[in-house]
């Protein structure tokens, strides 16, 4: 499995990159899994059809899940991404131009954000 980061480059543009999550095997031998963060909260957000929110940059560092609906992301170089249920971003473009985050579909997107600072 991997998620989707966004950093800001040498080049004071964003970027996308694919991050595989290192799954390794967890003590009672069951199951697999990362190393623990430091996360220590998380919250929900819903935004409406049509919804644009200009160039920005991340507040700190998060992860961002889509639970429904579909949002696509613009990075500076203009490259887009179409984030679906399921999918995962780690936000990290705290400098610089930042992205676009837009909704796509028929349907308003809700997301859990974890805070990772």
């Amino acid at each position: 499995m991997h998620v989707t980061r966004i950093y800001a480059g040498s080049d004071g543009k964003s970027h996308f990159e694919e991050v595989d999550l290192n799954f390794k095997p967890r003590a009672e031998g069951q199951s697999e899994g990362t190393p623990v963060s430091n996360a220590k909260e998380a919250f929900f957000t819903r935004q409406d059809v049509g919804y644009v929110l200009d160039w920005h940059t991340a507040p700190g560092r998060q992860y961002v899940i889509t639970l429904s609906g579909q949002g696509e992301i613009e990075v500076g170089d203009g490259s887009k991404k179409l984030f679906e249920p399921g999918d995962v971003l780690q936000a990290e473009d705290t400098t610089g131009q930042g992205h676009v985050t837009r909704v796509v579909g028929d349907h308003p997107r809700t997301m859990m954000w974890v805070p990772l600072d």
